[in-house]
């Protein structure tokens, strides 16, 4: 089932329990146009209110990129001054918000170039997969403009602080292996087979017990953030509600009868 949204530079479609999120500019390597991250926080809240989907896949169309930075043929429209900044900045926000709030698992498909905000995008992932033709970076010194705080603060958190400073200040490429071992990357696979891991991987998630990997994503989550005690409190009622919901007793129910449990989200 396809998505009604309000631009076709990006797709969202369901397929049983997988939601996919489609960037859809292949002419520009997908470059994030304005229009782009409104879909994106579109599409992003519409997988959050559906109750079918487990687990939400985003990808570039065309296999040249995943999303290759922002559309800079924009910038001298939308993004030219301090205050154009803002603005832009305030949709990007919400597609930001949607991507850091989704609490369903996220898994990112990558092929081709995976550049400056492509980056960005696929570390709000989950879960990344990528072809081993791959090619990762942020050369926003090589353009002058500047780079937010909580965009350098995730990347630090993910690779450190030293290969955080190595990928910004000399703004140069990475291939997959290399962005695999430095932990930009959970996976690596050929084209041929890359897309078949990711629905695999999809599916072994969408088994699980909605509840158990919500509350376990949430968990990770206000780790990364410091551990305010808001988010803590947050996910301990989470995890009781776990004890307490059909899915744990189906789950104990399942092992005993050494069969494969149906978790229902409840």
């Amino acid at each position: 089932m396809n998505l009604d949204i309000n631009t076709e530079r990006m797709i969202g479609r369901i397929d049983g329990r997988i939601g996919w999120m489609i960037f859809n500019n292949p002419a520009r390597h997908n470059a994030l146009s304005l229009e782009m991250w409104q879909g994106m926080a579109d599409i992003l809240d519409a997988f959050q209110q559906a109750d079918d989907v487990r687990v939400v896949v985003m990808r570039g169309a065309g296999g040249k990129a995943f999303v290759s930075g922002a559309d800079i043929s924009e910038f001298d429209k939308h993004r030219a001054n301090a205050a154009q900044r803002a603005s832009y900045g305030e949709t990007a926000a919400r597609a930001n918000r949607a991507l850091a709030s989704l609490d369903k698992p996220l898994i990112a498909l990558i092929e081709g170039y995976c550049i400056g905000g492509g980056l960005a995008t696929a570390l709000a992932a989950d879960i990344r997969f990528a072809s081993t033709d791959a090619t990762f970076g942020i050369p926003a010194a090589k353009l002058g403009l500047g780079y937010e705080y909580e965009g350098l603060a995730k990347l630090a958190r993910i690779v450190g602080p030293a290969r955080a400073r190595d990928i910004m200040l000399s703004a140069r490429f990475m291939a997959a292996e290399e962005a695999r071992l430095m932990g930009l990357v959970n996976f690596v696979h050929e084209r041929d087979t890359l897309e078949s891991e990711v629905l695999a991987y999809c599916e072994r998630i969408a088994a699980n017990a909605p509840l158990t990997v919500r509350a376990a994503k949430a968990a990770v989550n206000a780790f990364e953030r410091g551990g305010r005690e808001a988010e803590v409190e947050a996910v301990r009622q989470m995890v009781d509600a776990c004890f307490d919901s059909e899915d744990y007793k189906e789950g104990r129910r399942a092992f005993g009868e050494k069969r494969t449990p149906n978790f229902q989200n409840r």
